[in-house]
């Protein structure tokens, strides 16, 4: 499967479409019901780490656009220090949570 990143290499400025952002946010929450649904079928470690790297990834991405926007548009820059406290938090959280020891 391709990332959107390599979906739309050459081509960024289509991200700013309405109608690519509302098709590019339903694929992430189908992505999140597969993990979701395979975690409850198999109810493994593997699947809860799996899970736990696209929520990291989609926070990489999302701070990725912030930093896109600040450069295109002159929005507000990316709070990096927050964004990786943010992750940290949430990866020893649901580490904690599915019994996983880093």
């Amino acid at each position: 499967m391709k990332s959107t990143r390599e979906i739309f290499k050459g081509k960024e400025y289509l991200l700013n479409e309405p109608e690519v952002a509302k098709l590019l946010e339903y694929c992430e929450q189908l992505q999140d019901e597969i993990v979701e649904f395979k975690f409850q079928k198999n109810d493994n470690k593997e699947l809860a780490m799996l899970d736990m790297l696209k929520e990291v990834i989609k926070g990489c991405n999302a701070i990725e656009k912030e930093q896109m926007e600040h450069d295109r548009f002159g929005y507000e820059a990316p709070n990096y220090q927050e964004t990786i406290s943010n992750l940290k938090r949430y990866i020893y959280g649901r580490c904690k949570d599915e019994k996983i020891y880093l």
